[in-house]
């Protein structure tokens, strides 16, 4: 089933769509209905497939080993749809049962075995979706994120150890995501894993949709749902490393196949996984396959690759000796490096419009840049700085924030290095961190002002926008992802304040090019007041590609509110409230600013003109300007 020049592109890494060849491939040879199998074990000394069909009998059904390439291959007459199975693989080291590296499905964990499937069977409807993103710059776009774990996002109320199926999510999050304005949801790792407690990302089967919540056609269909309501699809996708369970990868045909035979460069001490050797061409082939894979079968808008930093340094949370430097006697993984190239190079050339996101905790340079100037080639990079120094910022009681200012500014100094996004993710409510609510100081009101205030802050600063399911209404617990979001808190007034607050923040991100056209550029953006650490009081402005098209947005990081406070402004016009985060609706004490608030020729702040307002207490302000005349 696999020509001469499929084994040499397999052979020469650039196969692109491998996953069209290897693996179970319902099809009909000599008229007779079967499935082709096909698996790479270049050290195995036999290869057999084993299942359902068969009775899991190892002498049934053996493959052909194709040489040079170490692919082996048969096909099977009547296998149907469904048919669990595995690859009996014997080497020096003894037989083991794999599941298929190419397995499009798998048994419900903890079975492990592989299910042939026929991806074929769903008609997609968003044919208008696709021809729209290709055509966007999706720089230039509002983009807002709602990351969600699809096993924990809600449970059935009567059922609260049973998950939401593909088709349960499709009639609950799709008009959820809608109601609260978001722009995509980014599901974290939607591929087949083992271990629940692992949330997807030590992942077995890279080209399996997880058969927790569905078969691969009710994924289909909850992306094609998401998709017609407008709303695009991210998911995490991790070639960074691999486990180490016994039906996976690890040592697959008896050698350091799809790993490094070197602990030292082929095991991630923090995780106990694996790390893929990216030098191989074969493996190499393997990721970015997957990659395009999930965009070419499943419609995907946005690859968010995990990581990264991992990936691209050799001696990562090691200790001297614990590393092997590359041939230059460096720390960068140059195999790593060219590898994350590729698979951008190629993600961008055959789905144009698909967003690809690295999540990058270092200062590598370039990350989101042209691999044709030296960059990695990467859409958009998390702003992981950003979400450190401005939680820990929110984390200071407000009488001491005065003294750590610097926390709030510090970003704006780097802001257009990259394409950056900025993550309030899984990883910031969990491992004993607290959910965000809970890392707010002061008594319960504040810690809402507080969380509204981030919020505000954070849909105003410059970058595309992420923010993890419960954030959004306040969930109180830390994440578990064993366990339902805390839905009925939304009886409370408060909680559904700050989710009133979230849509309506959403709401302007898109209807407002100030907070989204030039999110990468310092012309979108520029400070009023950065200075005033005093009274831990911001005022800056952002800006559209249209010189009218501009916001100034005040923010008061302490509980007093500030009347008669004077802000230079660029325009000399009258403003009007566009967002007040202290507004009763979301809960706030009300210290609202009634009416036009007109441009008074009295210099400051370095402008001609300015406008006298109440700043309200723990809260941020967008004023509007309502007629445009420069100066």
């Amino acid at each position: 089933m696999l020509t001469d020049y499929d084994l040499h592109l397999l052979g020469e890494g650039r196969h692109w769509k491998s996953y069209e060849k290897l693996g179970a491939h319902l099809q009909q040879a000599a008229g007779v209905a079967g499935v082709s199998f096909a698996v790479w074990a270049p050290n195995a000394q036999a290869v057999s497939v084993i299942g359902e069909f068969n009775g899991w009998d190892g002498q049934r059904h053996q493959m052909r080993k194709l040489i040079p390439s170490g692919i082996w291959e048969l096909f099977v007459p009547g296998v149907p749809a469904g048919a669990s199975y595995k690859y009996r693989v014997q080497t020096d080291e003894g037989v083991t049962d794999r599941a298929d590296p190419y397995g499009f499905a798998a048994e419900v964990p903890p079975q492990n075995a592989s299910r042939v499937t026929d991806l074929t069977g769903y008609h997609w409807q968003d044919a208008d979706w696709l021809e729209q993103r290709g055509r966007k710059d999706w720089l230039a776009e509002p983009i807002s994120i709602y990351e969600v774990h699809l096993g924990s996002w809600r449970r059935p109320g009567d059922e609260p150890a049973r998950w939401l199926t593909y088709a349960d999510l499709q009639r609950e999050l799709v008009p959820y995501c809608v109601e609260m304005g978001f722009t995509h949801v980014e599901f974290l790792p939607p591929t087949e894993h083992p271990l629940s407690a692992s949330w997807g990302y030590q992942t077995i089967g890279m080209f399996a949709a997880t058969s927790r919540f569905g078969s691969p056609q009710d994924l289909m269909a909850l992306i094609d749902s998401l998709h017609q309501a407008g709303i695009g699809v991210i998911i995490d996708w991790v070639p960074a490393h691999f486990p180490k369970d016994q039906h996976g990868l690890r040592r697959f045909d008896g050698t350091a196949l799809y790993e490094h035979e070197d602990p030292r460069q082929g095991e991630h001490p923090d995780w106990g996984t694996l790390i893929f050797n990216y030098g191989r061409n074969e493996v190499a082939n393997y990721l970015i396959s997957s990659a395009l894979f999930w965009l070419d079968h499943y419609h995907i808008d946005g690859l968010r690759v995990d990581a990264v930093a991992s990936m691209l340094y050799l001696d990562y949370s090691r200790n001297e000796g614990e590393w092997l430097p590359n041939c230059f006697g460096g720390r960068e993984n140059l195999e790593a490096i060219e590898f994350l190239k590729q698979f951008n190079i190629q993600v961008h050339h055959h789905f144009p419009g698909v967003l690809t996101i690295a999540e990058e905790s270092t200062a590598w340079p370039g990350v989101s840049r042209p691999t044709y100037t030296g960059g990695l080639g990467f859409s958009l990079k998390w702003n992981m700085g950003w979400m450190n120094d401005t939680l820990r910022y929110m984390r200071h009681d407000p009488i001491h924030r005065k003294y750590h200012h610097d926390e709030l500014t510090f970003s704006l100094i780097y802001a257009f290095h990259e394409n950056f996004v900025l993550p309030l993710s899984h990883d910031e409510v969990v491992h004993g961190k607290g959910s965000l609510i809970e890392q707010m100081p002061g008594d319960r009101w504040q810690k809402f002002a507080n969380l509204r205030l981030l919020y505000a802050m954070m849909w105003c600063h410059p970058g595309k926008k992420l923010l993890f399911m419960g954030g959004e209404f306040g969930q109180w617990a830390e994440w578990n992802f064993d366990e339902s979001l805390q839905w009925h808190l939304l009886e409370h007034e408060d909680h559904r304040g700050l989710s009133r607050s979230v849509a309506d923040l959403n709401q302007m991100l898109q209807a407002e090019p100030a907070l989204h056209e030039i999110d990468f550029e310092g012309r979108g953006f520029e400070w009023i007041d950065c200075n005033n650490w005093q009274e831990s009081v911001l005022a800056f402005v952002r800006r559209g590609a249209t010189p009218t098209d501009q916001l100034i947005v005040i923010c008061n990081f302490t509980p007093v509110p500030r009347p008669h406070y004077r802000v230079g402004v660029p325009l000399a016009t009258e403003y009007t409230e566009r967002f007040n985060s202290d507004a009763t609706p979301y809960g706030g004490s009300g210290v609202v600013n009634q009416g036009p608030l007109p441009a008074q020729p009295v210099p400051h702040h370095g402008r001609p003109q300015s406008v006298v307002l109440t700043v309200p207490p723990l809260a941020a302000l967008v004023l509007k300007p309502i007629v445009a005349s420069p100066r």
